[in-house]
């Protein structure tokens, strides 16, 4: 009788790149004329696929002055212009948390994001508040790397193999399901974003031994080197081995660690390269790089700065007129910057435009389609936690609200 191999650690699982969702730059088009369109919600009705950017613009802020103070809109940084313009605020994932947080005047959010953004404003929304996304398809690409199944399973085997949890600590980033929020603020854990997630892995370090960071790999990873925690005391845990192997890793490495990874990441900010930040050096001497903390270690440690989207908005900003910036993070911020720092040279790392496959999904005709029918009296895409994950979760996210 043979016996399977062992499995050896496995630092690096290739994932093939996600297709760009379109070939048409980020200038909007009609619905219909989307090369993705057939992947996205198809239920909105026919008479909003053909509408042009114009016709859509004009309804929407027509609903809108309709709907008054009844509605908030929320945008992030990632959406495209033509969503952004009608936004009440907009931000990165924390930023718009607390926003969600603390307007709880409006009975409508209209969440133009993603699905767990949507799914962290209604957890933190008051009862009398509906939360909408305007395509139910705009989910996260990251957010699926880990399932709750798959992550209660990696629990149960590290409880095993240390004699227990009460040790580790679990610290979901923003971009995941309520369900593993709710996990979190279950078991002593808590929600970060790349805003605070400094600031987050220090607490749960006064809490416990161990760090079960989940699911974006490189933001823990760079996290943890931003506190001077070394690669030797951070461990990979592969989710896609079979259960029972310890996620690829080996338990005298496990017993070292620190923090515990994830193997997951985001799909836009995996494109950037150590070569395209050489590119940008040898064409522009004397340019500053600033990157997303989603991007490989070896990426972040060649760039000048790192940091949420919100502080690239404000590191471009703040940058001396006649400044030439290549930033990493996606082309739609990118763009914006661009325009709103004329003084400035402001381009992407990535010379191809791709913008996140996912946010890229919330065009005008979902947003017009979801604020006219509110008009008429009814909420289409509502976003609804169920109760059995809301409490935690909500305990999860309000623990990261308090680190200030």
């Amino acid at each position: 009788m043979t016996t399977a191999p062992a499995l050896k650690p496995n630092p690096y699982f290739p994932i093939a790149q996600l297709q760009c969702e379109t070939d048409a730059g980020i200038e909007t088009i009609p619905l219909v004329e989307e090369r993705a369109f057939s992947s996205w919600q198809p239920t909105i009705p026919a008479h909003y696929q053909a509408m042009a950017v114009e016709e859509l613009t004009r309804r929407i802020h027509a609903a809108r002055a309709t709907l008054g103070e009844r509605v908030v809109i929320l945008g992030h940084h990632y959406q495209r212009e033509d969503i952004i313009r009608f936004a009440d605020d907009r931000g990165d994932s924390f930023a718009l948390a607390q926003y969600a947080a603390s307007h709880q005047d409006a009975p409508y959010i209209v969440f133009c994001g993603v699905h767990f953004m949507a799914e962290a404003a209604d957890i933190l929304a008051g009862p009398h508040q509906q939360v909408i996304l305007p395509n139910l398809e705009a989910g996260c690409s990251m957010a699926d790397m880990a399932n709750e199944r798959d992550v209660r399973s990696a629990w149960r085997e590290l409880g095993e193999l240390f004699g227990g949890t009460n040790d580790i600590i679990p610290v979901t980033y923003m971009n995941s399901a309520a369900a593993l929020k709710a996990f979190c603020g279950a078991n002593g854990g808590v929600v970060c974003t790349s805003s605070n997630a400094g600031k987050v892995l220090e607490w749960a370090f006064t809490q416990g031994k161990r760090v079960f960071f989940f699911p974006d790999q490189h933001l823990g990873r760079n996290t943890g080197h931003a506190l001077g925690i070394p690669d030797a005391e951070m461990v990979l845990w592969n989710w896609r081995v079979p259960a029972g192997n310890l996620g690829g890793a080996q338990p005298a490495a496990l017993e070292g660690a620190r923090v515990i990874l994830w193997q997951g990441h985001c799909s836009v900010h995996q494109r950037f390269s150590l070569t395209q930040i050489a590119e940008a050096r040898a064409q522009h001497p004397g340019v500053q790089i600033v990157v997303h903390p989603e991007c490989r270690a070896e990426v972040v440690d060649a760039a000048d700065a790192n940091g949420s989207t919100a502080f690239i908005a404000k590191y471009v900003a703040n940058a001396s007129a006649g400044a030439v910036i290549g930033v990493g993070t996606e082309i739609n911020l990118v763009s914006r910057l661009a325009k709103e720092n004329p003084d400035k040279t402001v381009f992407c790392l990535d010379p191809v435009v791709c913008p996140c496959s996912t946010m890229y999904r919330v065009h005008p005709a979902y947003l017009a389609w979801v604020l006219e029918s509110l008009v008429e009296g009814h909420v289409v895409n509502r976003i609804e936690v169920p109760a059995e994950h809301k409490r935690d979760a909500k305990i999860a996210l309000e623990r990261m609200l308090a680190l200030k």
